[in-house]
C-alpha cells in the first residue's frame, strides 16, 4: 500500500526555543493512514451525525473489487471479500490486511461459468457467528471463525439452484428473530441474466425463516442487491443496481415478515446523471433509523423520511459499509480500496 504522509515542515525559532525553554522538540507522529475523498454536506443535519472535521483513511488497497465488511468484535478485526479474486480478507490495525480464507468461494475444479466466484455479503450474526451471501457456491453459508469450516444453510428455491447470493441481513427481535432476508442477482454468473447455468427465472429477494423455509419478498426487480431492516424490523431496504433504474427501495412488513406494500424509497437517477460514481449497492443502518447505502457518488446519508443528508466520497464507487469497532466507525469497501470513517452515531448493534 502506497500511504501518504504528512511531511513536518521546518519548525522557526528552533535553536531559540532550545535555549529559553531548555526543551527538546518532539517531532509529531505522521498520521498511520493516507486520507482520501471528501465528506460532501447538503445539510447542517449531517454535522449531528458525523463531524465537520472528520476524515476518510484508507486502509488497505490491492483488491480487486472489495465487498461485505463486516466487523469481528470478538477478536476486533474486519473481514472483507474480494468477490472476483475468491478471497475473503482479514484487516487489524495490528496486522493489517491479510488473507483469512482462500478461496472464500467456490472451490471446485475449474469452470467457466463464474464471473464473480468468491463471498460477497456478510454479517455476524446474533449468535455470534459468521453468516455469508457464497455468490460462488449459489447459496447462504454459516462459517466457523475458527475453523473456517462452513455450513450451507440455503442453496435452493423450488428445487432450482439461486443464481448468485449477493447480500442478507438478520431479523433482530420477534417471532421471526435469526431469520434473514437476501437478494439473489446474477452477477455471479457469466453472462449474467444470459448465462445458462442460470436456473431461477427471477431475480428474486428471499426471507429464510428461522425453521429453514425460504419465501419469495419480490420476484419483480432487475438486480437486486443491497439489504437493511429499520430498527423496529418493520420496514425492509432493497437496493437495486441497475442503471436504467438506480433506486432503493422500501417494503412495509407484515407479522409474516413478507410484504404488505412497497415503494421507491429513494430515486438515485439525477445522482447518477451527475456523473456519481457507482450505483444503489450495499447498505448499513444506524440505530435512529438513518441509511448509510451505497448510491452514485458514495455513501448516500439518508433520513428515514428519505432525506439525502450528505455523500461520503473516496473518490471511487463504494459497494458496501459496516459500522465497526466501538459501533462508530463506518468501513467502507471502495472499488480497490477499504477505509474508514469515525461517525456520531452507531451501528444496529
Amino acid at each position: 500500500m502506497t500511504t501518504r504522509r504528512v511531511a513536518l515542515g521546518a519548525v522557526l525559532g528552533a535553536g531559540a526555543a532550545l535555549i529559553a525553554g531548555g526543551q527538546s522538540l518532539t517531532a509529531r507522529a505522521a498520521p498511520a493512514y493516507p486520507r482520501i475523498g471528501r465528506i460532501r454536506r447538503l445539510s447542517s443535519e449531517l454535522d449531528a451525525i458525523i463531524a465537520p472535521d472528520a476524515a476518510i483513511e484508507q486502509l488497505a488497497d490491492g483488491i480487486t473489487w472489495a465487498e461485505g465488511p463486516v466487523w469481528v468484535r470478538r477478536g476486533g478485526y474486519l473481514l472483507f471479500s474480494d468477490v472476483p479474486g475468491n478471497v475473503m480478507h482479514r484487516w487489524s490495525a495490528k496486522d493489517g490486511k491479510t488473507d483469512f480464507l482462500k478461496p472464500s468461494g467456490y472451490d471446485g475444479p475449474p469452470t467457466k461459468i463464474f464471473r464473480e466466484a468468491g463471498t460477497n455479503g456478510a454479517i455476524v450474526s446474533l449468535a455470534g457467528e459468521l453468516l455469508v451471501a457464497d455468490c460462488g457456491n449459489r447459496g447462504l453459508a454459516k462459517v466457523n471463525l475458527a475453523t473456517k469450516k462452513k455450513t450451507v444453510l440455503a442453496s435452493t428455491y423450488n428445487g432450482k439452484k439461486f443464481n448468485s447470493p449477493n447480500d442478507l441481513v438478520e431479523v433482530r427481535d420477534g417471532p421471526l428473530k435469526g431469520a434473514l432476508y437476501f437478494t439473489d442477482p446474477p452477477y455471479g454468473l457469466e453472462g449474467l441474466d444470459a448465462s445458462p447455468a442460470k436456473e431461477q427465472p427471477f431475480n428474486g429477494v428471499y426471507l429464510r425463516r428461522p425453521n429453514g423455509e425460504v419465501a419469495v419478498v419480490d420476484d419483480t426487480l432487475s438486480f437486486p442487491n443491497g439489504v437493511g431492516l429499520s430498527p423496529d424490523g418493520k420496514r425492509l431496504y432493497v437496493a437495486i443496481s441497475d442503471p436504467k433504474r438506480p433506486v432503493i427501495m422500501a417494503y412495509e412488513l407484515g407479522a409474516d415478515g413478507l410484504p404488505t406494500s412497497s415503494r421507491v424509497f429513494f430515486d438515485a437517477t439525477d445522482l447518477k446523471a451527475a456523473g456519481g460514481p457507482g450505483l444503489p449497492d450495499g447498505m448499513k443502518v444506524d440505530a435512529q433509523g438513518r441509511l448509510f447505502a451505497s448510491g452514485p457518488g458514495g455513501i448516500l446519508i439518508l433520513t428515514p423520511d428519505a432525506k439525502l443528508l450528505g455523500v461520503i466520497e473516496t473518490g471511487g464507487p463504494i459497494a458496501n459499509c459496516a459500522f465497526g469497532e466501538d459501533g462508530k466507525t463506518l468501513f467502507l469497501t471502495s472499488n480497490h480500496v477499504v477505509a474508514r470513517v469515525r461517525t456520531k452515531t452507531s451501528g444496529l448493534a
